[in-house]
């Protein structure tokens, strides 16, 4: 299993949409779900193209790591299975 937190999110949308872009879009949508929102798409097509088959899903959590431990109250946001294109 792979977790990955998103880290950087004010600055991809700041790059992404530039300062104004970030402050707006900010206050209208949920920028951390965005960014996973697009980084799915690009998982999903990495792994279609190594074969891999997997399920993504995109949840909202507070705080992953506290101290040592990993705390995963979770609130899915969006959930994908990943399969093979068959010819």
């Amino acid at each position: 299993m792979l977790i990955i937190q998103v880290t950087n999110v004010r600055e991809v949308m700041r790059k992404r949409f530039g300062l104004l872009g970030e402050k707006v879009i900010g206050k209208v949508m949920d920028s951390e779900a965005e960014v996973e929102k697009a980084l799915i798409q690009e998982m999903e097509a990495a792994f279609q193209e190594f074969g891999i088959e997997a399920k993504i899903i995109s949840a909202q959590v507070p705080n992953l790591v506290i101290g040592n431990n990993l705390e995963l109250p979770l609130k899915v946001r969006e959930e994908r299975q990943v399969n093979l294109k068959r010819e």
